[in-house]
């Protein structure tokens, strides 16, 4: 199950909705072993393309480097899908990279309706799981 608090679900949906019609695409990073998404980290969809997404190298090494020094990891990936459903493509299936992340897709295709889904991607195998939205989430 992921848990994630309102301020950074919105703040995911909120970027997925304005990057559009280009697929939007980011991190939220948490201490390492915690499953716990606490920092939101917007990044450059590199493609700028409606149909795929793909992290600027330099921006990922960067980032990842942070979280590295910042004893981080990257708890959940997220991007959005433009047209269809919020369901990792074989492309995303083949790119994901991160066995302890949850991956997130925001669907943008209608605008007046959320559609935010949350999965696990295990070599190959796409797992979905529930998603709940805390109002707070309180450090331990």
């Amino acid at each position: 199950m992921l848990r994630i608090n309102r301020a950074i679900y919105d703040r995911i949906v909120a970027h997925a909705r304005r990057d559009h019609p280009d697929e939007a695409c980011g991190v939220v990073a948490g201490p390492e072993g915690t499953d716990r998404p606490e920092r939101f980290i917007e990044m450059a969809n590199a493609e700028r393309s409606p149909t795929f997404y793909r992290f600027d190298s330099k921006e990922q090494l960067k980032v990842w480097r942070e979280m590295d020094d910042r004893d981080e990891e990257p708890v959940v990936i997220y991007h959005s899908h433009t047209a269809t459903e919020a369901y990792p493509s074989r492309t995303d299936i083949s790119y994901a990279s991160e066995p302890n992340a949850h991956y997130v897709l925001v669907s943008t295709r209608d605008p007046q309706t959320e559609e935010f889904r949350s999965y696990r991607i295990v070599d190959g195998e796409v797992t979905e799981e529930p998603v709940e939205v805390v109002e707070t989430e309180h450090a331990s």
